[in-house]
């Protein structure tokens, strides 16, 4: 179905700013959009797997069961490199961001590997035209998709039991975001999936703020847990009635609550960064004070 899209001169368009110049939910959407990190060379992955199951039909039983397992290597490969592809995007777009837990692009390297060893198996059996054929596609793969990120980003500093506390609550988050994203696909209203979009980059940018300093855990937390699972359940019920009747009235007040939700969450973020920078400025004026009494001169800024 048709979709209609708003656009820098379209009527509908909004202001990017608010009066009082801060960003409206509208332009950190825009902001924090993202290319879907899943390509078209990660899913003709799965192009090898289907002409090796094709071709393993006529192989007789012996090279039916050894076809199909090498397809089955390899549609795994694929599924394992699309998930993977995904958690780099995920480490990319945060400033501060653990490893992934699971190396997917490594292991997809290996499942392509035994794959291209199994089909090479299936059509000449030998132990060593297997082993080569399946060191050329893991190295290949290897050489057009990468690795996965092996090291910590921006946790210097940071308490790994503060920061666990941390991916817990952000984890929570989310899934009440998608739950909100999936519910509200019920109502079929373009504007009021945009104003979802909207509010949930504002959440978001409360959670990347709560992932670069876990300190602010504590004042966030409601808005992360209660709020948000207030809100899902707010969508779920919206949907639910105006999927079946298409109430303005209802469709008006859900629509105010997610002004009223947005603004707290952006005024609640705009509070933790201004007492960050109220932070830093005492760490500063401390280790001044600390140079001067060692009879350091520091040129203090106008």
């Amino acid at each position: 179905m048709a979709q209609r899209f708003g656009g820098k001169f379209s009527p509908s368009a909004q202001q990017s700013t608010r009066p009082d110049g801060r960003p409206t939910g509208k332009s950190r959407m825009m902001a924090s959009a993202r290319v879907n990190p899943v390509g078209l060379r990660a899913n003709l992955m799965f192009v090898p797997a289907a002409i090796l199951m094709l071709f393993s039909l006529g192989a007789g039983a012996s090279g039916l069961v050894i076809g199909l397992i090498g397809a089955g290597l390899w549609a795994a490969a694929a599924v394992m490199l699309r998930e993977g592809l995904k958690a780099q995007a995920a480490y990319e777009a945060r400033k501060v961001a653990r490893r992934p837990a699971l190396p997917r692009k490594i292991l997809a390297s290996l499942l392509c590997g035994l794959g291209g060893a199994v089909g090479a198996w299936s059509s000449e059996p030998g132990v060593i035209t297997a082993a080569l054929y399946g060191v050329a596609c893991l190295g290949l793969h290897l050489a057009a998709f990468g690795i996965d990120p092996l090291s910590d980003k921006g946790v210097e500093g940071i308490d790994e039991f503060q920061s666990s506390r941390v991916a817990r609550v952000v984890d929570e988050a989310e899934t009440h975001l998608a739950a909100m994203k999936d519910a509200v696909l019920r109502a079929k209203d373009r504007q009021v999936e945009l104003r979802v979009d909207q509010f949930q980059a504002v959440a978001r940018d409360l959670c990347r703020t709560v992932e670069e300093d876990p300190r602010d855990l504590t004042a966030a937390r409601k808005y992360l847990t209660v709020y948000l699972l207030g809100a899902r359940d707010a969508t779920i019920k919206f949907a639910d009635i105006f999927a079946r009747s298409g109430n303005a009235e209802a469709r008006a007040d859900y629509l105010a609550l997610l002004d009223d939700l947005e603004q707290n969450f952006a005024a609640r973020n705009e509070k933790l960064l201004l007492e960050d920078r109220g932070d830093l400025n005492i760490e500063i004026d401390v280790l001044r004070a600390r140079l001067e009494r060692e009879g350091v001169q520091l040129d203090r800024p106008s």
